[in-house]
């Protein structure tokens, strides 16, 4: 990558302010079930999945209809964004990133909390960054009653029965946080 001048620099920096709001948004229209918002923050060839596999959809009507059939699973939702890092390669348009999370949900009435991690990708369509692609993964999602379960491997309850958690995969998968050396 060639070095950058001021106003590239500068330029950066808004685009990361931009997309950590970005990522701070999502909790606000997923929170608030706005359908137009899903379609504000992601691209329209979008792609939105998870690490279990259970979300797969690809372009933005896809993506609308997995959340709104989502949300009829749940009550009141409060999310929340912790870390977030974001990285630049050499076409300005583009970026990706890691975002820490944590949901409070209410599924089919009952109360859980949720621990997330989303691996992302952007892009800047029309001068606005949004996702162009989404994979969420759980370290847990259990019935608050359930939080001391935190450290079994079958941490995740989301669909009514035990799964394992996608992470820490330090523990959990055969290549370890491999994947972690693109980041630091």
């Amino acid at each position: 990558m060639t070095a950058l001048s001021t106003e590239q620099r500068l330029q950066r920096l808004e685009d990361r302010e931009e997309i950590q709001e970005l990522g701070i948004l999502y909790g606000y229209v997923m929170d608030e079930r706005d359908e137009e918002g899903i379609r504000q923050i992601f691209a329209p060839d979008a792609a939105l999945r998870s690490a279990d596999g259970v979300f797969a959809a690809h372009g933005i009507d896809e993506i609308v209809d997995t959340y709104l059939g989502r949300f009829k699973a749940l009550g009141p939702t409060n999310h929340f964004s912790h870390g977030h890092v974001v990285r630049f390669g050499d076409d300005p348009d583009r970026a990706r990133g890691l975002l820490a999370s944590h949901a409070e949900v209410d599924r089919n009435g009952v109360a859980m909390q949720v621990a997330l991690r989303y691996k992302d990708e952007y892009v800047r369509n029309d001068g606005r960054w949004q996702f162009a692609s989404r994979l969420m993964s759980y370290m847990y999602y259990l019935p608050i009653a359930e939080l001391s379960q935190l450290g079994n491997r079958n941490s995740v309850r989301a669909y009514g029965d035990e799964r394992p958690s996608d992470w820490p995969e330090s523990l959990y998968a055969e290549t370890g946080s491999a994947w972690l050396r693109d980041w630091v």
